[in-house]
């Protein structure tokens, strides 16, 4: 046993609102090893002037196992830490020879039904996960870097909506430097040992990551808000309302992320501050970002049923048939992408099917950003059409062709 498993936990630690336990089985499985360790020494130690006869006590890194005589059986139930996964009655025996002990029988991975090892499939496992994540943020990082580049400097592209997209695409850029460094801080070396793993660096990088998910979460809150008044033409194209998204986005989470962390300090100051099971401190976090997931769905269910009503053929108007058109197009597109695949988690035991989380939240998880900034970006025809034109401008100052599309061109911009 290893701890293996802590890493692939860890893994998944910052990316979505799974809550980990306040020490986690495998931790346990090993602190109570060493307890049970320094307790046999110390138990060998005190037998070191008893007769040299027959087997001397040793610690075997499962069991202690006392002095016996030649031709004795020693039976020892399973370590009670085993029923920490299963539930483990049965009970090991040796035979003291002429040799010295025998081997243990039946063997530790049957008689206490717990495997000695993980299998090799596990650890092949979780490091393909590792490099798929890590190739899905690399590139997410470079092309949303790209595609808020593209809104900056093409001046007639900015607007109120290409702005709420730019600070959606930064918070995706942040998560993924946060997976980076994270992934720096915590798995830098395969010697760490991530059970009492406690430092200022891990420790930062955990609350750098939170911060950056629940920014994420929060932005993609905005972008719902912001579809839903544009399609009830409630929205006051002011820098009030682009200044009160900002603070719900960027603002809420400093205030909730600097409650948590006076919360650990002073409360619940262990290990790297990633494993909160039955804390109840952890809500602090998990509770907006889960409440913003469920209004974010609802509101997206909302965006669906104003569009059926305002798309329908008796009552559309022709002037704007066209708009709402498009409108439902990206809208449509971008629904699974604002996550409603965590609607699935949320309801689910934590711990249920660990792997399966790791794939969505990390594998699949690691290209959303570089989706929504394919359909928010590259695909929107308002961003095609000025770089294009800026195209044709670049080569009329350059070799002096003036194309006709670059005369009589108009931006057409519903919003």
């Amino acid at each position: 046993m290893s701890c293996l498993q802590i890493r692939g936990l860890r893994l998944v630690l910052c990316l979505a609102p799974i809550a980990l336990s306040t020490l986690h089985p495998e931790c346990e499985y090993i602190f109570q090893l060493e307890k049970d360790e320094r307790h046999c020494l110390q138990y060998i130690a005190e037998q070191g002037n008893s007769s040299a006869e027959g087997c001397q006590p040793f610690w075997d890194k499962v069991v202690c196992w006392p002095h016996a005589v030649v031709g004795e059986t020693v039976d020892i139930a399973c370590p009670a830490v085993f029923s920490l996964f299963k539930n483990s009655t049965g009970s090991v025996s040796r035979n003291c020879t002429n040799g010295n002990w025998s081997r243990p029988f039946p063997p530790y991975y049957i008689a206490c039904s717990v495997d000695d090892d993980i299998p090799e499939t596990e650890q092949s496992y979780f490091a393909t996960v590792k490099l798929i994540y890590t190739v899905g943020y690399s590139i997410s990082l470079v092309v949303l870097t790209i595609a808020v580049l593209i809104l900056l400097l093409f001046r007639r592209l900015r607007c109120a909506r290409n702005c709420i997209h730019i600070q959606l695409f930064i918070t995706f850029i942040l998560k993924s430097v946060a997976v980076f460094i994270k992934d720096a801080a915590l798995f830098s070396s395969d010697d760490t040992d991530h059970c009492t793993l406690s430092t200022f660096a891990c420790k930062a990088s955990v609350v750098f990551c939170h911060y950056c998910v629940m920014a994420n979460f929060l932005w993609l809150l905005v972008e719902a808000l912001y579809l839903n008044s544009l399609l009830l033409s409630s929205f006051s194209h002011s820098r009030r309302c682009l200044w009160g998204f900002g603070l719900l986005g960027w603002g809420v989470p400093v205030l909730f992320i600097l409650l948590w962390i006076g919360s650990r300090v002073y409360f619940e100051d262990t290990e790297c501050w990633d494993i909160n099971e039955d804390s109840p401190y952890w809500w602090i976090i998990k509770g907006p970002i889960v409440v913003s997931i469920a209004v974010n769905f609802m509101l997206f269910m909302n965006i669906i049923r104003i569009l059926v009503q305002k798309l329908n053929p008796r009552l559309i108007q022709f002037n704007n048939s066209s708009q709402y058109r498009r409108l439902t197009k990206s809208t449509l597109l971008l629904i699974p992408l604002f996550g409603t695949h965590y609607m699935f988690f949320n309801f689910l035991p934590d711990y249920f099917n660990v792997n399966l989380r790791l794939c969505i939240e990390l594998c699949i998880g690691s290209f959303q950003g570089l989706l929504v900034a394919v359909l928010y970006c590259f695909l929107n025809q308002e961003v095609q059409k000025e770089v294009h034109m800026q195209w044709l401008r670049w080569q009329e100052r350059s070799y002096g062709v003036v194309s006709p599309a670059a005369k009589g061109s108009q931006m057409d911009t519903p919003f």
